[in-house]
């Protein structure tokens, strides 16, 4: 295909032809790399922001939801924290807090046991947030394993809501541009039984769901990063002996919500004395976690907003 028909910053579902699972890929090329040029992340910390992106956008598409998925990784290691969410309408965003001195001092020690070595210990979290008249969905695990895919399975186990597994990646391509990707088989229940115990004893649909799993544990790095491998072609190297379908992709765009107005009600929930002890020079200033945007107020921009309470 040629390149202008390859889509990048795209989920795209897909379920086998054997209806032992469904599935999801993502690819993420400028939306990642515009997450991460907000703020100065050394490779390490870039890494682990770009698969978390790649992360929440699968399983986001798990949950069916109308609101905000937000994915949370928090710990005692030198990333303290590293905030993805994505809304219903594919708009992501994300950013990680670090030490960086920690981070550099690791070296190259990193790579084999990210998770231990750059997070420690601590949880990783998945919330829903459908609104003020919705209950709030969340999901807790500590955080086990050397990936981010093995906390993600601990997940899996523990939620009891599905069974599925999850493969990562994310790094430079040939012009030292990040990007990330992800795959993801959730089982299926078999066709025509109804699970009560949670055991399934089809021995051939067993037999064919630890097939799906070995297929799509087989792709590879490169290929899950490559601009110029399309979706499609992907998942027909690995899946096309059983089958599998496709269906309409969710297009992603990074896009952050914040805005003047959401700053102002912050500023608000403050007393202004403590507002003004905030100030570089003349102004007050607050940065956007997520983009970096700076929102600067003046002493009359705080006149204006502290009359209106």
């Amino acid at each position: 295909m040629a390149n202008a028909s390859i889509p990048d910053d795209i989920v795209q579902p897909f379920q086998l032809e054997t209806a032992v699972a469904s599935g999801r890929l993502v690819r993420l090329g400028p939306a990642v790399r515009k997450i991460l040029s907000a703020h100065d992340y050394p490779n390490p910390v870039a890494g682990i922001l770009a698969e978390t992106a790649s992360l929440a956008a699968l399983v986001a598409g798990i949950l069916k939801f109308d609101g905000v998925f937000s994915l949370q990784v928090k710990g005692d290691g030198p990333i303290g924290i590293v905030v993805t969410d994505l809304t219903s309408e594919g708009a992501l965003r994300g950013y990680a807090q670090f030490r960086a001195d920690d981070v550099a001092a690791l070296g190259d020690s990193w790579r084999d046991a990210p998770v231990p070595h750059l997070l420690g210990g601590g949880y990783l979290s998945f919330t829903v947030d459908q609104g003020k008249e919705t209950d709030r969905y969340q999901g807790i695990v500590e955080l086990t394993g050397a990936s981010l895919s093995d906390c993600a399975h601990t997940y899996f186990r523990q939620s009891g809501q599905f069974e599925g597994v999850v493969k990562l990646t994310a790094g430079k391509d040939a012009m030292g541009s990040w990007r990330s990707g992800g795959l993801l088989v959730q089982k299926m229940p078999p066709e025509g039984m109804v699970l009560q115990s949670g055991e399934i004893v089809d021995e051939d649909f067993e037999e064919a769901w630890r097939r799906a799993v070995v297929l799509m544990s087989s792709s590879r790095e490169d290929e899950l990063l490559n601009p110029e491998l399309h979706p499609h072609d992907l998942l027909f190297r690995l899946f096309n002996e059983d089958g599998v379908r496709v269906f309409d992709p969710l297009n992603l765009e990074m896009r952050c919500r914040c805005s003047g107005d959401r700053v102002e009600n912050m500023l608000k929930s403050f007393p202004r004395n403590e507002i003004e002890t905030l100030k570089i020079g003349d102004n007050v200033v607050v940065s956007c976690e997520f983009c970096g945007f700076d929102y600067v107020f003046s002493e009359r921009d705080l006149d204006r907003v502290f009359s209106n309470l």
